[in-house]
């Protein structure tokens, strides 16, 4: 009787994103960048905590949230069947929490055009490492697409970009270790795809019937929320009001846990290059979230640098999408 509690819609979802196509991974990427785009307006609503509070928190709620989401998605008995041996794993999970705690810890150090701008050299970093550890050879579409990808986000924040100084500087280099560990995220992620691919591609030829299924990375989202509150929780001086912990819960649950969830699932079909390159839209959405919830209106240079960038989008996906079905 438990299993008819549990079964079904864990494995409705299961079968849903095994059938995932290239078209159906991409939307969801851009559901991706949606909820993550929320971090500015969610964040600008917290009153008392700030810097590694803030940081501690969200971590702690998403690894709250992580856990309600595999219990029902997978069924209350997942969590015996969880690698927590698997030292790929662990490595994803630590790869999120310096992602977590780098971007947050960024923003109380320099301003958030700093970070933006910094953040956005993930393609490059993606691509780049692409090349140099899996041997990929990136189309010139891929190539075009990055340049004017970042030339449009760092054209939107050219006005103000500062370098400055002590403080600035600090946030910068934090910053920079989000696109980093991101780009090692996505090659890592990509590694676990071939291996499933190579694993089923073996059953196949041994006639068995019996394929060995991937691992299971959704887990390194929760192990790098807990990396990442572990990391902070020394630094806490724990002045959250009730009304921050409401803000910091839709932070932990819509702005981080279903989306690095969904990211997770997205990754099993695209290839990396396509994954940050969409993860760009990010930026985009943000804007705009803070026009409508924060009443910062943009100006030219992000009509015209956002446009670039969801130009190049645009073209990249649709010659791939063509290529993919010449």
């Amino acid at each position: 009787m438990p299993s008819l509690v549990s079964d079904p819609v864990p494995s409705a979802l299961r079968t849903s994103f095994a059938r995932l196509s290239r078209g159906g991974a991409a939307a969801l990427m851009v559901v991706v960048t949606l909820l993550w785009a929320t971090a500015g307006v969610l964040t600008r609503q917290v009153q008392h905590a700030q810097g590694v509070e803030v940081t501690f928190w969200r971590s702690v709620l998403t690894a709250v949230s992580m856990v309600l989401i595999l219990t029902v998605w997978r069924g209350p008995g997942y969590w015996r069947r969880v690698p927590w041996a698997d030292t790929t794993v662990w490595l994803s999970g630590l790869l999120w929490g310096i992602m977590y705690t780098s971007f947050m810890m960024a923003i109380s150090f320099t301003t958030v055009a700093n970070v933006l701008i910094m953040t956005a050299l993930n393609p490059m970093f993606t691509a780049l490492a692409s090349r140099i550890f899996l041997k990929h050879r990136l189309p010139m579409r891929t190539w075009v697409a990055i340049a004017v990808a970042v030339l449009g986000i760092a054209y939107m924040y050219a006005t103000k970009l500062n370098f400055g100084q002590g403080r600035e500087m600090v946030g910068i280099a934090l910053a920079l270790l989000v696109p980093v560990s991101a780009s090692m995220q996505f090659l890592l992620m990509h590694r676990e795809k071939q291996r499933a691919q190579r694993l089923r591609e073996q059953a196949l030829q041994d006639g068995s019937g019996h394929v060995q299924q991937g691992r299971d990375m959704l887990p390194a989202v929760l192990m790098g929320a807990v990396l990442s509150a572990a990391f902070c929780l020394p630094f806490v001086p724990f002045q959250a009001s009730a009304g921050d912990m409401v803000w910091l819960s839709l932070l932990g649950m819509f702005q981080l846990a279903i989306p690095c969830s969904l990211l997770v699932v997205a990754s099993r079909v695209l290839h990396a290059p396509e994954v940050s390159l969409l993860g760009q839209l990010e930026t985009i959405f943000g804007i705009l979230f803070a026009w409508w919830g924060a009443g910062e209106v943009p100006g030219m240079p992000v009509f015209i640098g956002g446009g670039m960038v969801l130009g190049a989008l645009a073209i990249n996906e649709l010659l791939g999408w063509k290529e993919h079905h010449a």
